[in-house]
């Protein structure tokens, strides 16, 4: 067909990059140019590595994913190429930022429509998965889904119009329906049956199962091979190696059927991937976790006609249907070895399954969801001067709400092969007052989610094990505290450090539990976490109790089934809220008779134990200071932030210090508001941390 359309953009990773969204760029790209091969099909391609990929010359701009310049970069690329339509192809995991929100910034500076395929559609999601996701519904002409159910929890969850959505289903390659296939021989005897599993593997793709099953396979059908085609995640292959792979070549053996499983290793060209599909006698998904909406897997494997075995996640159940495949429990392989065993005793069921299969799949042709595509594109250019006008808009509105990109430059420079110095003369490291475990600490923390951020930056997995080796170092375990104070020359200038300090080292080693990346370093931190905990028992001080819930907090997100440390969590609460109860007054919300430094911490602790803890009277309590603590600490004729200085704090009954105002009063603000953001989704506390960050930026009262 002869389209109307001129030139087109796709955003998304790319060929050669190995992941699953890259294929289905390349997929949309081919499937597009079938249609009307004079369209000009360019691409932006996200990378998840500094040094890129060798693309072909398709690919106009390359963004490194945790460049936050970089987008801005893309979207005036974009703008002065001026595409019809540009499509973005999006999933939480090829964008940097907290959960990919950094595509935003890329997508509202655009005056072109823009398309958004969603290739993730979470029916529970978190605040900001919510946020970014409702964003780009708002900013995008159409998102297009790939299934019925994505469809329900874009109008259920999400709220988006129906008129906004749009269904298009995976694309599939058009393959002929044979009952014997050539192909097998080119792979295996013809006496043999292949069942097959093919994609990155990941420990999420629930393989071990399938291994667990073939015993029972085997005795039945001794001439059964499975085959696991698909090279490791690289993300995985980063972190662990082919520690996944290895542990299911020792299952197999272990289980007496190492001869019956081949593993080919390979990320797999079209062509080459056509022909394990077409040997196949069955195609296996033993998924682990129902929330996946799309696999473009089950689309390939369905689409050319195989019998499928797949557990119940969401895309499966809807493909599955109606005989087109069989469906067994999670985690089950003597579920998962009966319906094999029984599709191979039955060959006639299973080829009515393949051939209802085969005829679904016949309108998902790639040339079909090229078309597709190249409708709504058409509507979208057809709309182009409105959509243009109200992005232009939307975009000055927004640029007040943007954040630079992080710079770690100085915490680098402040850092040598023992920890991070205490202080500086200016920007130079002052090498006089030596280390302390409260900075190495805060540099922990601010190490492990730099490294969430950006995690194709290594370097921050060498810095955070110094830092971490720290901490190690200055715990004791005769007395179950961390000391506090190191000399340039490595002596320890103490034998305990302050309650605060070992709360601050707390809170630093549950972060690293929660988010680390680095299963060595995850494990230390646990370990250390673990054994300073006990200390806790006898501490008074509010800090050093607001600064372990956080750390328990973060420890949790990894660690949710932790009885001990769930209920040393609510007894700290406790302790926190009865502090406040006892003290405050209406005209002074605190837990004392003076703020001092890091002020925020404790609301945001309150907060934090009570949503962990669903306590709603604590959530009530930790949001009341905090809106006490705003009203203390705004400037009520600007609305800047203006916060307790340190030469002299803020006596109850006395007036606020206006010198020496220290960053971390920003920082705690901004993490208590992040917090009450995360109960009450208000809008006005991403604004309050807004402001308190402009404070940092230089936008402050001067006295």
């Amino acid at each position: 067909m002869q389209s109307s359309m001129k030139s087109i953009a796709l955003i998304g990773s790319y060929l050669p990059r190995q992941c699953g969204i890259a294929t289905f760029t390349a997929d949309l790209a081919a499937a597009i140019l079938a249609n009307d091969p004079n369209i000009d099909c360019s691409i932006v391609a996200m990378n998840d590595r500094p040094e890129g990929y060798e693309y072909p010359p398709t690919v106009r701009f390359q963004i490194g994913q945790d460049r936050l310049d970089e987008y801005s970069l893309a979207a005036g690329f974009l703008n002065l190429r001026d595409p019809d339509v540009v499509c973005l192809q999006h999933e939480y995991g090829i964008f940097g930022g907290q959960r990919g929100g950094f595509i935003v910034e890329l997508v509202q500076d655009l005056k072109i429509p823009l398309i958004t395929t969603l290739h993730t559609v979470l029916k529970d999601p978190s605040p900001q998965e919510r946020q970014i996701l409702v964003r780009l519904s708002e900013l995008s002409h159409k998102l297009v889904v790939m299934s019925e159910r994505g469809a329900q929890f874009l109008r259920d969850v999400y709220h988006v119009p129906e008129s906004k959505i749009g269904l298009i289903h995976h694309g599939i390659l058009d393959v002929p329906f044979l009952e014997s296939d050539p192909c097998k021989s080119k792979i295996v005897a013809d006496d043999k049956v292949i069942i097959l599993t093919f994609g990155l593997l990941s420990p999420g793709k629930g393989i071990e199962y399938m291994v667990d099953a073939l015993p029972d396979i085997v005795r039945s059908h001794p001439e059964v091979l499975y085959f696991v085609v698909g090279a490791t995640h690289p993300h995985m292959g980063a972190e662990s190696g082919e520690d996944y792979r290895l542990s299911l070549h020792l299952r197999a053996k272990e289980l007496g059927v190492a001869d019956h499983i081949v593993f080919h290793g390979r990320f797999l060209e079209r062509d080459e991937l056509l022909e394990f599909i077409r040997a196949a006698e069955i195609y296996v998904t033993p998924y682990l976790n129902e929330a996946q909406i799309v696999s473009g897997t089950l689309a390939y494997a369905l689409g050319a006609g195989k019998a499928v075995v797949s557990t119940p996640y969401w895309h499966a159940q809807e493909m599955l249907a109606d005989d087109r495949g069989k469906l067994v429990p999670f985690r089950d392989h003597k579920a998962l070895a009966h319906e094999v065993n029984h599709l191979l005793d039955h060959p006639e069921e299973r080829l009515a399954m393949r051939r209802a299969a085969y005829q679904y799949c016949r309108p998902m042709l790639m040339k079909e969801m090229g078309s597709r595509y190249l409708e709504l594109f058409s509507e979208a250019k057809s709309q182009r001067s409105r959509t243009t006008e109200l992005a232009v808009l939307d975009t000055l509105s927004q640029r007040e709400q943007r954040l630079p990109q992080v710079n770690l430059k100085h915490l680098r420079l402040m850092t040598d092969d023992t920890g991070i110095l205490q202080h500086a003369k200016f920007t130079v490291p002052n090498r006089s007052h030596g280390y302390c475990v409260d900075d190495n600490a805060r540099a922990l923390i601010v190490a492990t989610r730099a490294h969430d951020l950006n995690r194709t930056d290594a370097s921050l997995v060498d810095s955070s094990a110094i830092y971490l080796s720290f901490l190690d170092d200055a715990f004791n375990p005769d007395t179950g505290r961390f000391r506090n104070f190191m000399s340039y020359g490595r002596k320890w200038l103490d034998k305990a450090g302050s309650e605060d300090s070992h709360g601050r080292a707390l809170w630093a080693l549950g972060v690293m539990s929660g988010w680390g990346l680095g299963s060595g370093q995850v494990a230390v931190a646990n370990k250390l976490f673990k054994s300073a905990l006990p200390a806790l028992e006898t501490f008074g001080d509010s800090r050093a109790i607001a600064f372990p819930i956080l750390g328990i907090q973060a420890y949790l997100r990894r660690n949710e089934d932790d009885q001990h440390v769930r209920e040393l969590l609510q007894t700290l609460g406790n302790r926190l809220s009865t502090r406040f109860m006892q003290y405050a007054t209406d005209d002074w919300k605190w837990h004392e008779d003076h703020l001092t430094y890091d002020n925020a911490r404790m609301p945001q602790a309150l907060m934090a134990c009570g949503r962990a803890t669903q306590n709603d009277d604590m959530v009530s309590l930790g949001i009341g200071v905090l809106e006490w603590l705003r009203d203390v600490q705004v400037d009520p004729s600007v609305g800047w932030f203006v916060p307790v200085g340190n030469r002299g704090w803020y006596p109850k009954s006395g007036s606020i210090a206006q010198h020496d105002q220290q960053p971390l009063e920003a920082a705690a603000m901004i993490g208590a508001c992040i917090e009450a953001y995360e109960c009450t989704q208000g809008e006005e506390w991403i604004q309050l941390a807004t402001t308190c960050f402009d404070w940092y930026l230089g936008k402050r009262w001067m006295p």
